[in-house]
């Protein structure tokens, strides 16, 4: 799978959150807020997720109509189970 740099940033962002959620716990921040941020970072992650696995999905139905496979079904199954495991 080609990880794309649109995809590669919205990790680094998500990084970026993650630091700075620790600072605010460091800095002894409101609960509110810091739960707020933390809900914003798992958000965030969740749609990752479903870009990455979309963007397999796509990479493996253009690889089996290239190849002449019929079976779409297993790969939709496929990444429909990458999409719960990630839950």
């Amino acid at each position: 799978m080609n990880y794309d740099d649109q995809m590669k940033n919205r990790v680094k962002r998500i990084e970026g959150q993650l630091r700075g959620i620790l600072k605010m716990m460091e800095e002894n921040k409101d609960c509110k807020e810091v739960i707020t941020q933390l809900s914003a970072a798992r958000t965030a992650i969740d749609r990752t997720i479903g870009v990455v696995v979309s963007s397999n999905l796509v990479e493996c139905v253009q690889k089996a109509n290239t190849a002449g496979k019929e079976d779409m079904e297993e790969l939709v199954k496929e990444a429909v189970n990458l999409l719960v495991k990630s839950r």
